[in-house]
């Protein structure tokens, strides 16, 4: 960049420091918090997988005790309060939580700081696998509803599932506060229409009891069978932690905001799921073939009017948008990650509109790799969705266990155990249940993909030690300038500036050329003798037509030991989509150079269409 033509949010300041410089307070951020959330907009991002979950979660639970019949389907309310049970413990667990552990993290934060690190990494990996699994499940269900509303448009399924996510990955790349303000009307009218049918439910008079003939062969049901049906029910639980893992996404102040963002999630979520139970039971609903429980729920408390088609509607949308819960949270997570050195560092940059954008498109990215192998099948996913979730649960809970313990809090860790028994017994039941329905890959998936943050972690402390991080190096020293080696194709106004950058680095600079043949050797030996650019210049032969490889091998023949730059000169087009017409030159010599040399590289891009400046005779 010439100077005077800097940005103007980047300023470079060169001083030569006599003593060390003031302190001074960082300026306060007063831009970036418009592009954070508020309650209503923290709803709208990191709830909607838990709030699309009353489609689910009731259902899960009727198709497991319906196998004991009448018997097996009254329990639908008992079990339903117990988990509401368990999500009253895990929303007061995760405010605290977020109080605690303000970065945000959830349970990677709270387990690597309390159970150490690699109980971190477990929870770490089991969120990765639940918001991956989250994305595709949410919009393979949302495709499944649209799709048995036309059945026309079934062969097209995958291509939906892709169309839907790039949708809000799209929508995401703008800013979690944009994709909150996006996403807050279907959210409302979501949890209007569900609300609406249980308020219009519990006034509507109830069928008659159906005789003892009519409700099946009734089976005993037992404590497993009943754990069983927790377990699939505790899939409506799904995306309560999202909240505790995105506190940074918040408005000051984040912690009071997320603490309320979380009450309203846990409050709403019980709320729609009891009711929904109570009308499961009201209206003796049991599963059918093509009908999803809750719009046999709807149609017995609305009919088959608008209402009817409008809560059908509203969920296929809500389902479909759930997938954002995940959007909020793993770019998060991934950022958290990758500062303690598990995952790439670039996961950790942040561009405009607070957006971790390496983070989005990684999760689009696996996310349609994904729906792609699964064929957008949500009940090929299904099985994997909540085993992942609840491994994090249980350790969430634990560590805050050890963290009321080391502060002598004993009300809150009796909370906190209560909580760890339960999701663990989850964990358990659900393990085991759906292992050979799938499960096995997630208990392969999670210790691999700890293998995985480990060797990061590894590489990074291997490229510490040799860079020295942590010591005080020894002082500069100046030394003897640099070789600077030029490769050249053309003697050109390109080749001027190359070699004329070069000059100003160092007091030696070879000039090299490439060519494959005698005629061709000479006719540039003449072009260059005519210019005279006062340079030495060095032609390689290369008769196998290579570029990069004789170039290497040229650097260490003829300086081994010396300090070398090599000056890569290339043109960039004015119009973007010249850009197309370049050749891939200065990447062929670049990747040898690097692989099979200790020279630094320096790559010098030649901008047409602008002036260059003159050079005084």
């Amino acid at each position: 960049m010439a100077p005077g033509t800097a940005r103007a949010d980047a300023r470079v300041v060169t001083t030569e420091l006599a003593e060390p410089p003031e302190r001074t307070a960082p300026p306060r951020d007063t831009t970036g918090d418009r592009h954070r959330l508020t309650v209503t907009g923290g709803l709208a991002a990191l709830s909607l997988d838990a709030m699309a979950s009353v489609a689910y979660g009731p259902e899960a639970i009727v198709l497991v005790l319906a196998v004991a019949g009448g018997a097996g389907l009254g329990f639908t309310l008992p079990v339903t309060i117990a988990i509401a049970v368990l999500l009253v413990v895990l929303t007061f667990s995760y405010r605290q939580v977020i109080a605690a552990f303000p970065e945000g993290g959830g349970a990677y934060g709270v387990a690597k700081a309390r159970l150490g690190r690699h109980a971190g990494l477990v929870a770490a990996a089991s969120l990765v696998l639940d918001y991956l699994l989250n994305v595709a499940v949410s919009v393979a269900a949302g495709v499944a509803a649209l799709t048995s509303a036309f059945p026309e448009l079934l062969p097209y399924t995958v291509w939906l599932c892709l169309g839907v996510l790039a949708l809000i990955t799209a929508i995401n790349l703008r800013g979690i506060a944009h994709s909150a303000r996006s996403f807050m009307p279907p959210t409302a009218l979501y949890v209007g229409a569900i609300m609406l049918v249980i308020v219009v439910g519990m006034f509507r008079d109830a069928p008659a009891a159906a005789p003892p003939a009519a409700q099946g062969t009734v089976q005993t049901v037992g404590v497993l069978l009943l754990l069983k049906a927790f377990a699939n029910g505790c899939a409506a639980l799904t995306g309560v932690e999202a909240i505790a893992n995105a506190v940074p996404s918040f408005r000051a102040p984040r912690v009071k905001r997320a603490q309320r963002t979380e009450l309203a999630l846990g409050g709403l979520l019980g709320v729609m799921l009891i009711g929904i139970a109570v009308l499961i039971g009201k209206f003796q609903i049991h599963p059918q073939d093509g009908t999803t429980v809750l719009a046999q729920v709807t149609q017995a408390s609305l009919g088959d009017g608008i209402g009817f088609y409008l809560v059908q509607i509203t969920t296929m949308v809500l389902l479909a948008l759930a997938a954002n819960t995940s959007f909020g949270g793993l770019p998060v997570l991934a950022r958290l990650l990758a500062a303690d050195n598990y995952l790439p560092h670039v996961f950790a940059l942040r561009a405009d509109r607070q957006v971790h954008r390496y983070g989005v498109l990684v999760l689009a990215v696996l996310s349609a790799a994904i729906l792609v192998i699964s064929g957008g099948r949500m009940n090929a996913l299904v099985p994997l969705f909540a085993i992942g979730v609840f491994v994090g649960f249980t350790l969430a809970q634990a560590g805050m266990v050890v963290h009321w313990w080391t502060r002598g809090r004993g009300r809150r860790l009796y909370l906190n155990g209560f909580g760890a028994l339960l999701t663990a017994i989850a964990t358990v039941v659900t393990t085991a249940t759906k292992f050979t329905e799938g499960g096995w890959l997630i208990v392969v998936a999670l210790p691999l993909l700890v293998w995985c943050f480990l060797r990061v972690r590894r590489a990074y402390e291997g490229m510490g030690r040799e860079l020295g991080l942590g010591a005080v190096p020894q002082a500069p020293a100046a030394g003897d300038k640099p070789v600077v080696v030029v490769p050249v194709q053309t003697v050109s106004t390109m080749s001027r500036e190359a070699i004329s950058a070069a000059m100003s680095m160092g007091s030696e600079v070879m000039a090299v050329r490439v060519v494959y043949g005698d005629e061709e050797g000479a006719e540039f030996y003449r072009e260059w003798d005519a210019w005279h650019p006062d340079v030495a210049l060095t032609m390689i032969y290369s008769p196998h037509r290579d570029l990069g490889g004789p170039i290497a091998e040229f650097i260490e023949e003829r300086y081994p030991g010396r300090r070398v730059v090599v000056l890569i000169g290339e043109v960039e087009p004015g119009p973007a989509w010249q850009r197309v017409l370049r050749n891939n030159r200065g990447t062929v010599i670049d990747r040898a150079v690097r692989r099979r040399t200790s020279a630094v590289v320096c790559r010098l891009s030649y901008r047409l269409g602008r002036p260059v400046a003159s050079t005084p005779a």
